[in-house]
């Protein structure tokens, strides 16, 4: 699908009807900007909102125009007022191209997209997720026709149990890593890599079949399934997720140890928690247990001066964590005595959002995630729910 078709799916049909809960833009956004080459919809919207996902609540088509919804470098977008709620559209409706004798127009005229997709291009078809099921009843790589341990392009494989016509095209696949739910440990899936490509030369158990392609070498216990034809999913219609759905990070697929902007992160909810494609996250830090340092000097257990005559000493609300063994002086009635410290030192660290994730890929127990913004460090184990309004 073409970056012009992702911009039309964005913002087709996009005039709303002002209300009460109209949109406010930015305090700093442009009253007039110039569409960059490089720009997306996600970064163009950002300039005029807090939340670039809500762009459809203040775009305007453009009359005049052969496709109203397209947005192009070059063009000049504007604000403007209907009933006190603001719009954004192409000045004066009409765009101008000039071209050089021999250049090719295309990449001159291309409406810009919605995210930058070659930030996840090498996501939108491979790797995949599957199941245990799954991985144990495809089939597999058994051997080489010699002593080899490992094939590349040109090679032989053997298979077991592929009956199909000769010449089909077969993916080799290799699971790795194990999605497990964050909080439940519950197994979700495994992380499935691209090794490469093969043509099937001949059926049976073992099949024979000729590697065309690679990405990995082909090694025993690699499993194989049939080549797809499906497009990838190029185009994007972002929205925030439904306030009912939350989950995690549980890892991030480019092997960074810090998740920033245009990270693509794996999350724990997928298709059969109703997320869809172009659900857009907040990433939030937060919700774990700290100690109240401040409360914790002043109410720091002196086992010397607590009396058992006071009602704190029977009943006071207090956690054992340990017993210390301290040099005393000749008055210490103990040389072995309990540490103590009151349990109301602790509280939970309110959430806050660090940034936002929007999904590009979905299975049916998890989901892949581009990170559009992120103002904090980013890890495994942040909780994402619906982004902040």
């Amino acid at each position: 699908m073409s970056a012009a078709s992702a911009a039309a799916l964005l913002v087709a049909g996009l005039s709303i009807t002002a209300t009460a809960m109209a949109v406010e833009l930015r305090p700093d956004h442009p009253e007039r900007y110039t569409v960059q080459p490089g720009d997306t919809l996600w970064s163009i919207a950002a300039r005029y909102l807090d939340a670039p996902w809500r762009w459809r609540d203040i775009w305007q088509e453009n009359p005049g125009v052969a496709n109203p919804n397209f947005i192009y470098p070059g063009d000049v977008l504007t604000v403007t007022y209907h009933g006190g709620a603001p719009r954004v559209r192409v000045e004066g409706g009409m765009r101008v191209v000039r071209l050089k004798p021999r250049v090719r127009s295309e990449q001159l005229d291309a409406a810009i997209p919605t995210i930058p997709v070659s930030a996840i291009g090498p996501f939108l078809s491979r790797p995949v997720v599957a199941d245990e099921e799954q991985i144990n009843a495809a089939p597999y790589v058994v051997g080489f026709p010699d002593d080899r341990a490992v094939a590349g392009v040109g090679d032989t494989i053997f298979v077991r149990s592929i009956f199909a016509e000769p010449g089909t095209r077969w993916e080799i696949l290799r699971p790795s890593e194990e999605f497990r739910d964050y909080e439940s440990g519950e197994r979700l899936g495994f992380e499935v890599a691209y090794v490469g490509g093969a043509e099937l030369v001949q059926s049976g158990d073992p099949a024979t079949l000729k590697i065309t392609r690679m990405a990995l070498q082909t090694t025993p216990g690699d499993r194989l399934r049939p080549a797809e034809e499906e497009e990838p999913i190029r185009a994007f219609l972002p929205r925030p997720v439904s306030d009912a759905i939350s989950g995690h990070i549980i890892s991030v697929l480019n092997g960074v140890s810090q998740i920033g902007q245009y990270d693509v992160v794996v999350v724990d909810r997928g298709s059969q928690d109703d997320v869809q494609v172009g659900d857009v996250f907040g990433v939030y830090r937060g919700g774990h247990v700290e100690r109240d340092r401040v409360k914790s000097r002043k109410d720091e257990w002196n086992w010397r001066n607590q009396s058992p005559l006071t009602t704190d000493f029977w009943y006071g609300d207090w956690e054992v964590t340990g017993w210390l063994r301290n040099k005393l002086d000749d008055n210490a009635p103990l040389p072995l005595h309990v540490e103590a410290r009151n349990k109301t030192e602790d509280y939970v660290v309110p959430f806050w959002p660090v940034g936002t994730a929007m999904v590009f890929r979905t299975f049916p127990r998890v989901s892949f995630a581009l990170i559009m913004s992120a103002k904090a460090a980013i890890h495994v184990g942040n909780p994402v729910s619906a982004p902040p309004q």
